[in-house]
């Protein structure tokens, strides 16, 4: 459970907790993540029988990752400490980690939410549309991407690698599981009204955004490509349209100025795109999201070289334009000329010249990033390595062994020092056997 200054609370929440894990037959604990009460909430849930741990980075999702990792179970559990959620009904989802789940969402608009539990531009706009978005940019079969009560296998989540701090860890941990093709699953849960006389945490607007902040920068494909795509498709087909001549419809005539729009459409749209590819190599090679086989495919297939070449036809075409126009003008003997007619010849040129530097720029930075793939051998070859090891070895045993011998020598010479008393000794040892005749 996070805690920040929830003394009226939290007693509660631990004590509800420890009473399942009683009743259930559950060895458990309850780790409170302080993230720097000042209102002697951390000694409240250590006389309630939790562990407190204290997170030093401020946000929701530092708290959340610093309880995590310092939690000793198989499979956690996570929820407010505002006593909004009943932890007492933690058994479904336990049942649904056991089944093999590797997290299992709570569900607060199948399970019902209380009268004055939600706020209601949270309850009918902002959680349904987030929850909309990121169905749809990723495509999660998840109802509610940010109900507070969930529960996961402890090492699957660590192995997600999730960073955000603040309230979009929420979102973080279901999308970065979605794309994994974790086994995610979601269980009814019910919201009640906390128990706090204070404030919440949550920003309605700044956090709502930190949270489609998030989806939008996950997902390249509908921030740049889809965006980008349907620029490029409708300054395409107006330029075309209108490079030959006004295109009237009804009493409206689209003519050079319109053009102009067509070209900067197309010219950002294709940008756009571009974006798209550059951010998704990126976050491949960073490891922020998963690998793509027809974008690696991609890359391999264009490389730098046919980029340069492509990029230097465009410029060509865009060349040949621009001397077209300046023989168009000479042919008017360099005087003024008619707008309509010049601007068809110079546009799409400067168009073809513009998007033939951004393909060239593109490839050159795809392959920057693609240097970080390659890593040089080490200087030292594995079998020299290894010759080396054992040499060592080898002289060790050599030090062993001249050891042991200068020991046995050492011990010899004392032998000898010994050996000619042990002869005096010995008759007197002979007569001492042989006795007197009466002895006999």
């Amino acid at each position: 459970m996070p805690c920040l200054n929830e003394a009226e609370t939290v007693e509660t929440c631990v004590r509800k907790t420890i009473g399942f894990f009683e009743d259930s037959g559950i060895d458990g604990e309850v780790v409170i993540a302080d993230n720097g009460s000042t209102d002697g909430s951390q000694q409240l849930a250590r006389d309630a029988g939790a562990r407190v741990v204290p997170v030093v980075d401020k946000g929701y999702g530092n708290a959340l990752m610093g309880g995590i990792r310092a939690a000793r179970g198989k499979y956690v559990a996570m929820g407010d400490a505002d006593d909004s959620y009943d932890f007492t009904t933690l058994g479904p989802f336990l049942d649904e980690l056991r089944d093999g789940a590797d997290l299992v969402m709570g569900n607060r608009f199948k399970g019902g939410i209380a009268p004055g539990a939600m706020p209601p531009l949270h309850r009918y706009l902002g959680n349904p549309v987030l929850s909309f978005v990121g169905r749809l940019f990723f495509g999660s079969k998840i109802g509610d991407f940010h109900c507070g009560l969930r529960a996961f296998d402890r090492d699957a989540i660590l192995r997600l690698g999730l960073q955000t701090g603040g309230m979009e860890f929420a979102s973080e941990m279901v999308v970065k599981a979605t794309l994994q093709k974790y086994d995610i699953r979601e269980v009814p849960t019910t919201l009640s009204p906390d128990g706090r006389t204070r404030a919440p945490h949550l920003n309605t607007w700044r956090d709502g955004w930190r949270h489609l902040r998030f989806l939008m920068l996950y997902s390249p494909r509908w921030l740049f490509l889809i965006p980008g795509l349907v620029f490029m498709t409708l300054g395409l087909l107006a330029g075309v349209a209108i490079s030959t001549g006004p295109v009237r419809i009804g009493a409206i005539a689209f003519d050079v100025d319109t053009l102009v729009g067509a070209s900067a459409a197309l010219v950002i749209g294709f940008q756009a795109v571009l974006f798209a590819l550059l951010t998704k190599v990126y976050a491949m090679q960073e490891g922020f999201l998963p690998h793509d086989r027809r974008v690696q495919r991609l890359i391999d297939w264009w490389g730098l070289e046919r980029g340069l070449l492509t990029g230097g036809l465009l410029a060509i075409a865009g060349l040949a334009g621009l001397v077209a126009s300046l023989l168009h003008w000479r042919g008017h003997s360099f005087g003024e000329l008619d707008p309509r007619d010049s601007l068809r010849i110079v546009v799409p040129s400067a168009t073809a010249l513009v998007m033939s530097f951004q393909v060239m720029f593109a490839s050159l930075f795809v392959s920057i990033l693609g240097i970080r793939r390659r890593q040089h051998p080490p200087l030292t070859d594995a079998a020299e390595e290894a010759a080396g090891v054992v040499d060592a070895a080898a002289h060790k045993v050599a030090g062993e062994r001249r050891t042991v011998a200068a020991g046995a020598d050492a011990a010899a010479d004392g032998e000898e020092a010994e050996k000619p008393a042990a002869d005096a000794a010995e008759p007197a040892e002979v007569a001492e056997a042989a006795g007197t005749p009466d002895e006999r």
